[in-house]
């Protein structure tokens, strides 16, 4: 297994930064030199730790109301965000981050132009990895839980040729999916119903509470559908990846648990440092062989971890 890139604080050049949806912005970056190297090596699920005390803040006409009391507060700590794709052109590494303007920090990130440099630490924590016998891969994406599902999608395409991958992709309303565009109705009828993976060759599923696109309802509905549709292959060649909110991935990791699946799981918790110093992104898991629980930390142990052994708040296991 190849190991982890080695973290560092490097300065990241901003090459786009455009609006897709009604709160959803693409960022492109582009590290060189040593950050070039550290990047190359990124793992899905892995994230960074962005400075944002130097952005601009917003005109007044770009800040809704809701925010408008703290815009003018600093933002003294880091944020941490995964990226949604990472490629590698010689001694240059391109980013592509995926964000949800919606607070007084993410709001400041829309003012970052082209040209613009950026402090980033990473790569930080512990990605998606793939078991050996693995062949097929379920990949459970809900609401924001959309970029380590993207860059994993891409892993397992450009190295993964053994593994057939599907999608499930879920949120509230079609508007708040965070992906660009739509295939047209042959391709959808086909089952690539998002772009970013159907450009993969990877189908996918996707649910909508409302059932304003795809399926109305859970997007673990989805997922139990495929699963007794498909519950003759194998269970032991099958592993499930998930990001999205916490309600979501306990969902999954129970439908995984109950059909001796391997699961593994993005958590996300508030992050101050990012590297285990400050302790306030604690994951309560359980002990091997034991009745206990303990606890890690998302940001170093983590965020990736094996289903089976963190507790879900409310679970009664």
């Amino acid at each position: 297994m190849q190991s982890p890139p080695k973290k560092g604080v490097f300065e990241a050049s901003v090459l786009a930064n455009r609006q897709i949806g009604e709160c959803f912005y693409v960022m492109a970056l582009q590290f060189t030199g040593e950050g070039a190297a550290a990047f190359a090596r990124f793992q899905a699920g892995q994230f960074v730790q962005i400075d944002l005390s130097k952005a601009c803040v917003p005109t007044m006409q770009n800040q809704p109301a809701y925010v408008q009391d703290s815009m003018n507060r600093s933002v003294l700590l880091r944020r941490p965000f995964s990226f949604a794709d990472v490629a590698v052109q010689g001694n240059i590494a391109k980013a592509e981050l995926l964000y949800c303007a919606l607070g007084a920090a993410t709001l400041r990130m829309t003012t970052f132009h082209k040209g613009d440099s950026i402090s980033v630490i990473g790569p930080l924590g512990n990605g998606y990895t793939v078991p050996a016998g693995k062949k097929i891969a379920l990949l459970v994406s809900g609401g924001m839980g959309a970029p380590p599902i993207r860059c994993l999608a891409k892993t397992l395409t450009a190295g993964h040729s053994e593994i057939e991958a599907t999608v499930f992709v879920g949120a509230k309303t079609a508007k708040s999916l965070p992906f660009e565009g739509r295939l047209d109705a042959i391709s959808q009828q086909l089952g690539f119903s998002i772009p970013a993976f159907g450009q993969l060759g990877i189908p996918s599923i996707v649910s909508t509470d409302d059932g304003s696109l795809g399926r109305r309802g859970f997007v673990t509905e989805s997922l139990v559908q495929w699963l007794n549709e498909n519950s003759s292959r194998p269970k032991n060649i099958t592993m499930i990846y998930a990001c999205g909110p916490e309600p979501m991935l306990a969902a999954v990791a129970k439908i995984a648990a109950e059909r001796n699946i391997d699961c593994q799981v993005s958590m996300e918790r508030r992050m101050a440092c990012g590297i285990g110093l400050c302790q306030s992104c604690a994951v309560e898991c359980k002990v091997p062989n034991s009745n206990e629980t303990t606890y890690k930390l998302c940001c170093k142990d983590g965020p990736v971890f094996d289903a089976r052994e963190v507790v879900f708040a409310g679970s009664d296991d």
